[in-house]
Formats: structure tokens, sequence, C-alpha cells
């Protein structure tokens, strides 16, 4: 039921917070949080046995179907720990510790708003982990431009002012996101729906009032945001080209279902409302 947290949500829940605890590692080690930064023997030792006990947690606790959902939100609580780590203090790595956190709770929280909002649809492509080839191209391409020019122009990657811009992009995207999935609520899912479903109504309140497509303007942001966060310069480029291209087509794709839903009501809110995205006015159709 939406609303309530199911069977799927409260083990995902668990297991992202069991994951995320590895950021209480230098407490418990009495050392300093960059541990992660330069680990050292005893550092990687640590590491490798919270792994290797929360797994084995998990695989007690959860029986296989729960098993597959835990294991991968305990990944991206871990990821979020790490990145939490390598944020704090004067790591060198700092900027990309706030990338490693703004990913991991974005994709963390595509499952668990989608298991508050719509559980029906929920599964474990709910994480987006796998959300297509181009999408992890785009994330290999960005830690590969930041290696390497972290390598040759260390300076370029301690731009603090640029880097907090980003995060603020990476904030505002992701906060838009999931107030359009709790505003559009059962009616919301990661696929375009062919079909009409008896429950299916056309949202038009909330930030549906200030956008066509608010889900999609929040992504928007975020990803250029990751790479402006990165101060990654080829990458912000790419990621506004590519992204703006794939929305351009699904905002079209998905203008066309919904106008053959719901009709002329559509067309009155697409003549009012803007879709949100530069440059993009959405399927050339009338009836």
């Amino acid at each position: 039921r939406r609303g309530r947290l199911g069977q799927e949500g409260r083990a995902s829940l668990c297991s992202f917070l069991l994951g995320a605890s590895v950021a209480a590692l230098p407490l418990l080690l009495g050392s300093s949080p960059s541990l992660l930064a330069a680990p050292g023997l005893r550092g990687r030792l640590a590491l490798a046995l919270h792994v290797a006990g929360v797994n084995a947690a998990l695989l007690l606790i959860y029986p296989r179907p729960l098993y597959k959902i835990a294991i991968r939100a305990c990944f991206l609580g871990f990821a979020f720990g790490c990145g939490l780590l390598l944020s704090t203090g004067r790591s060198a790595w700092r900027h990309f510790g706030w990338y490693m956190c703004s990913l991991s709770l974005f994709h963390y929280s595509e499952y668990l708003v989608t298991a508050i909002n719509n559980p029906r649809s929920l599964s474990l492509d709910s994480f987006l982990l796998n959300h297509s080839f181009e999408y992890n191209l785009a994330a290999l391409s960005s830690w590969v431009e930041f290696t390497l020019e972290k390598l040759f122009f260390p300076d370029m990657k301690q731009i603090t002012w640029l880097s907090t811009v980003g995060l603020l992009m990476v904030i505002f995207g992701d906060c838009l996101r999931k107030a359009a999935m709790l505003t559009a609520g059962s009616n919301f899912n990661h696929i375009v729906q062919n079909e009409k479903s008896d429950t299916h109504t056309l949202v038009t309140s909330g930030v549906y009032g200030w956008f066509r497509h608010p889900s999609y303007v929040g992504w928007f942001y975020w990803s250029i945001g990751t790479q402006v966060l990165l101060c990654n310069p080829i990458c912000v480029v790419g990621y506004a080209l590519a992204s703006w291209r794939f929305f351009r087509e699904r905002i079209e794709e998905e203008e066309i279902t919904l106008i053959h839903f719901f009709g002329e009501e559509y067309l009155e809110y697409k003549r009012k409302v803007p879709s949100g995205l530069p440059f993009i006015k959405g399927v050339k159709l009338e009836l």
C-alpha cells in the first residue's frame, strides 16, 4: 500500500544503513576520518572485514529473493559511507566523496520512493543500476576523466566553489525528481506505459504545475551537476548534450502516450505548462 514500506522496502532500508555504517570505522579504530584516502594495512583490513561481515549477516538474515535486494542496497550504502569518509577532512578526494554520496543516494532513493509510492511496480530494476549501457559508459567516462585530470592537473580538482555549485545542482535535481515521484504517486513508473490502467490519472498539481516533466528536469540537472561537482569540463558538455537528446526523445515518446490516454485534457495542460527542459517543447501533435 502506498505510504507504507513493505517487506522489500524495509529490507532495503536496513541493508543500506548497514552498508553505510562503514562511516563509523574511524571511530571504532580510533583513527582519523581520512582513513579511506590513505588507509594503510589496518584500514584496508578493517574495510575488508566490514564488507565480509555485512555480507555474511545479510546471507543469514534474508532468503534469496530479499538477499538480492539487500545486497544492492547494502552496496549503495557502503558507497555512501565511503563517500562520507572521503568528504570529511582535507582529503584531496573530498569532492569525489561528495560525488559518491550523491550517486549512491540517488540510486537508492529511486528504489525506496518506488517502494513507498508504487510497490506494484517495484523490482530490482528500480535501483536503476542497470539503466542502460550508455548510462554505465557515461559514468565510467566521468571516473576516467576525473582520475586523469587529477593525476595531470591536480589543482583543477580543488576548485571548491565550483564543486559546491555542482553539489547544489545535484541536491536541487534529486529533490525535484523525488518530489515529482511522490506527487505522481502510483502514476509514476520508471517504464513508459503503453496501456492506461484504471487508476491512471493526469497529475497537474504540485511540481507538475511548474513543469510537465519535473522528474526529467530533476534528472537532467542532477546529471550535469555531478560533473560540475567533479570539475569535469569534458563530461559537463558531454552529459548536457547526451541528456538533452535522451530526454527530448523520451518526452516525445511519453507525450504521444499521454495524448492517447487523456486527449484534449493533456493537450490543454501541454499548452499551459512548459516541459521544463531548455528548447524541448515536446511532441508536435494535435487531435
